[in-house]
């Protein structure tokens, strides 16, 4: 139906613009670079982590929407055997170091919008992707959402 799909592709986007406005407030209201030691060395980790994520997936499409894109495939390896989003947890991550080197009430309010709009968003793909994909409730059962080993 015509509507129902307008209607996803509509919170799609409405969880994407969220999280660019919180990255983007983020982004404005401080350093982009840590200058403590500790948060600088959580930036790089998410750093890190992003890249990994960018070259495991360079076989697969990259989608920015929690929508899955006809003809994709479901990808396990590299840091997905550990957790099933980690672009998100590299978003999150590296927020929270750039929060955490110039904490304010405002900086973290916004880091708690973005972690709650990530995992409502992860949520939804969640779902998608157990429609789209068979293994995908079997592969859930053996990694975490994301942070490894924990959630």
């Amino acid at each position: 139906d015509t509507a129902t799909m307008k209607s996803k592709q509509l919170r799609s986007y409405v969880f994407v613009i969220v999280q660019f406005a919180c990255l983007i407030a983020i982004a404005l209201t401080g350093p982009l670079i840590a200058r403590n030691p500790l948060w600088l060395a959580l930036e790089g980790a998410a750093l890190l982590l992003g890249l990994w994520t960018i070259w495991t997936m360079r076989s697969a499409r990259f989608n920015i929407v929690p929508d899955v894109p006809a003809n994709s495939q479901l990808v396990t390896h590299g840091p997905y055997r550990f957790i099933r989003h980690p672009m998100y947890a590299t978003l999150l991550l590296g927020a929270l170091a750039l929060v955490l080197n110039a904490p304010t009430p405002l900086r973290a309010a916004v880091w708690v919008v973005l972690l709650i709009d990530l995992v409502l968003k992860l949520t939804y793909e969640e779902r998608l992707l157990v429609e789209s994909f068979p293994s995908y409730t079997e592969y859930r059962q053996h990694s975490k959402r994301l942070v490894p080993f924990v959630y």
